[in-house]
């Protein structure tokens, strides 16, 4: 009795009794004298008695149900309440049809579950629930008790994607959540900040709703930008430069440029769009001209010569690679030969595939040509790497694509220069300066483009390059988010996601 009811001990545990699905237990509260909770007089005088059926946790994969009976005493203070029901602290709470062992279990699976889910493995370890009893269970869990640390991160995360977002406040030192505002407006988070004075440093990304929140109710801050979204918008931007230097790099390969019906419409755009601007034409006007769209328009007039709009062609992996040189060489043959026969034949070889895979391949020009063996996004990921990580046959072939054009070497050269910054160092916001004057001085138009966003945002980017903080962890938290909302396939409401993040 002791070890298996050990958490009715404050109990007298007057009978156990087995009914089958469920194991029935008798039980009183002892004889001692209990403090009114209205003045705190004790009084053991009863009143009178009454019966509490509470459930506890089950015992072998059965249901416990323990019927206690209570004492009303008589409150000994002339003027206070006339009578009380005792309470037993650990046992019985007010109000309560489970026990405080039991109740600590349910909001243990609730926590993690949620109501489904929660009912459903509460109801394989004999703790039936309701899906609605178990989310109002889940919601009786007090929250941490709210502070306001020296460093918080802040991020959005997505209620309803492209529609509704929300915004996460957490400690960035020790990577606790302190509080889910209900939108991503700088008018929420500036009245949040507002509310909760204290806070010196806020980590953030490189949105600027965020920025003028913070500049407008804390503009003594330090903002700190978040060094991996640096990292990823260079990463963009190379890979922008390498596609428009495919030209120099792909004729290193011996890969020929692509000048099929594609191509031929590129260049004629490309004359078509510096035709009118060399008239004085504005760029809307071209766009309307030519019925083209305004980005497309201004893509094409960022290009100082049509090459650099010409891509090296890739295809993914076809079932016809294979018998490429066949192709090639009856094509060599007679050139007249029809596609059908030529079908005919690679199906006699072991062709697996249809007809009309086979007009596709021949008609991208794949079965005349040798396509690049290397894709734009391949390149430009060996730039990125570090290059310790790069085998010596890849140091190779990235030394010898660089080495292309100026502008691609240029390129190796920046990003060999800014990857120390990331690594945070009192000297990087002058190291930083030399690496915007120094990319200002090639012609590489993406990279300009990313070295004007980070002087825009010049005071949080400083703030990243040289003090240890991050909106790494805050990043963390709503990964952990996006897990929550799917396991609740996305029907909580925000007070119940909320809540479950704040739990977390």
């Amino acid at each position: 009795m002791q070890t298996v009811f050990s958490g009715l001990a404050p109990l007298v545990i007057e009978d156990v009794a087995d009914e089958g699905e469920r194991i029935a237990v008798r039980a009183r509260t002892p004889q001692d004298t209990a403090a009114c909770p209205a003045c705190g007089a004790s009084s053991g005088r009863v009143h009178g008695y009454h019966w509490r059926i509470v459930a506890d946790a089950p015992v072998d994969d059965r249901r416990v149900v323990v019927r206690v009976r209570v004492r009303r005493l008589v409150c000994p203070t002339r003027g206070c309440r006339h009578t009380f029901r005792e309470q037993v602290p650990g046992v019985l709470e007010r109000y309560q049809r489970r026990t405080t062992r039991l109740a600590r279990q349910v909001e243990a699976v609730v926590k993690e579950l949620a109501g489904r889910a929660g009912a459903r493995l509460l109801a394989i370890l004999a703790m039936g629930l309701s899906r609605h009893t178990a989310l109002r269970a889940l919601l009786r869990i007090p929250l941490p008790a709210g502070r306001v640390p020296r460093v918080i991160g802040v991020d959005d995360f997505a209620l309803r994607r492209r529609h509704r977002y929300a915004t996460v406040v957490i400690d960035a030192e020790t990577h606790e959540r302190i509080d889910v505002l209900p939108d991503r407006t700088a008018d929420t988070l500036e009245a949040w900040l507002r509310e909760h004075p204290g806070v010196e440093v806020v980590c953030r990304d490189g949105s600027a709703t965020y920025a003028e929140a913070i500049r407008r109710a804390l503009p003594d801050a330090v903002q700190v930008g978040d060094r991996w979204h640096l990292w990823h918008n260079l990463c963009e931007a190379v890979l922008s430069e390498v596609k428009a230097h495919s030209t120099c790099w792909a004729t290193v390969l011996d890969a020929p440029i692509y000048d099929g019906p594609r191509a031929q419409t590129t260049l004629e755009r490309w004359h078509q769009v510096h035709g009118l601007l060399d008239q004085g034409v504005g760029l809307l006007e071209c766009a309307r001209r030519l019925e083209l769209a305004l980005n497309t328009v201004k893509r094409y007039a960022r290009a100082d010569r049509p090459e650099r709009i010409l891509r090296v062609p890739k295809y993914r992996a076809s079932l016809v690679d294979p018998y490429r040189e066949h192709l090639r060489k009856r094509r060599a043959e007679d050139p007249g030969v029809p596609v059908k026969h030529l079908f005919e034949e690679i199906k006699g070889l072991g062709f697996t595939g249809c007809l009309n895979l086979l007009h596709k391949y021949i008609n991208q020009g794949r079965a005349d040509a040798d396509r690049s063996h290397i894709s734009p996004r391949r390149l430009a990921r060996m730039l990125l790497t570090r290059p310790d990580n790069l085998k010596a046959e890849q140091r190779q072939l990235l030394s010898k694509l660089t080495a292309a054009c100026p502008e691609m070497t240029q390129l190796a050269t920046g990003i060999r220069d800014f990857a120390p910054l990331l690594v945070p160092h009192a000297d990087n916001a002058d190291a930083l300066s030399r690496w915007i004057v120094q990319v200002r001085g090639a012609d590489l138009p993406h990279l300009h483009a990313f070295a004007r966003g980070l002087e825009r945002d010049r005071d949080a980017v400083n703030a990243a390059l040289t003090l240890p903080y991050s909106n790494g962890p805050t990043e963390g938290v709503n990964t952990k988010t996006k897990r929550i909302a799917r396991q609740m396939h996305g029907r909580a409401g925000f007070t119940l996601l909320r809540h479950r993040i704040l739990l977390g």
